[in-house]
């Protein structure tokens, strides 16, 4: 073939490159946008976190949401059937969607916020949930639209930067609406068990680890409290006001 310069000429082969390297730079800028759009609410929750925190970090506890990665290992032992699930302090929602990931509904779903900018984004997102705007250190069945037990607690509060009397009134109140056998899910950045001893002691509570996730930033811990025992009617007498 005879070519003249300035002009040119493209033999079979070349255009099929040609056309199949195009395809996969559209595809790759396809996928690139595609990940911009599915990144974009992470990172709005971020940056809701971050202003929350700044205002108020003892309440928040964290500069950032948790990672997917702790989310599913908070949740590990939760399933559809083991009922209603109460989770106190979701935030953003990082682990309520791992809730939802796991099978447990909406409707299951009761989330105790107290933070105004949390809980807006919360009812928005998970309309048919049952959003109480609260202090978890005052949680009873008088907060609750419809008084029922759960089958789990999945709980992201700072408890390790709270004093004892605190912990007490959360646990004691979250305890108040869970069934017998029930579990309270709790992560911690530290490297115990961030309920005291007095507490676990005060309320007949054990606790076990269920894993560290070094994962997310920074590394945290997931800790399972439960009973001792099925209480009885004064086992929650006397708290501390």
């Amino acid at each position: 073939m005879l070519l003249e310069v300035g002009t040119s000429a493209t033999y079979p082969a070349e255009r099929m490159i040609r056309r199949e390297t195009s395809n996969t730079f559209l595809a790759a800028r396809g996928s690139t946008r595609q990940r911009e759009i599915e990144t974009m609410p992470q990172s709005a929750d971020t940056l809701t976190f971050l202003r929350a925190w700044l205002t108020n970090p003892l309440r928040v506890g964290a500069a950032i949401p948790s990672s997917q990665h702790l989310a599913a290992l908070i949740t590990r032992h939760v399933h559809p059937g083991i009922g209603p699930v109460i989770e106190l302090g979701p935030g953003t929602g990082v682990f309520t969607e791992a809730l939802i990931r796991r099978g447990v509904r909406q409707d299951d779903l009761t989330l105790v916020e107290l933070g105004d900018e949390f809980g807006d984004m919360l009812a928005q997102r998970y309309p048919q949930a049952t959003i109480v705007r609260a202090d978890a250190a005052r949680l009873s069945t008088r907060n609750l639209p419809q008084p029922k037990l759960h089958g789990a607690a999945i709980s992201g509060l700072p408890l390790l930067t709270m004093p004892a009397s605190k912990v007490l009134r959360i646990l004691a109140g979250a305890f108040s609406l869970l069934e017998p056998k029930a579990g309270f899910f709790q992560f911690t950045y530290g490297w115990r068990n961030p309920v005291p001893e007095s507490v676990l002691r005060r309320l007949d509570l054990k606790v076990e680890m269920v894993g560290t996730e070094f994962r997310n930033f920074p590394p945290a811990s997931v800790y399972r409290i439960g009973r001792q025992a099925i209480p009885s009617l004064a086992g929650t007498a006397d708290l501390p006001s």
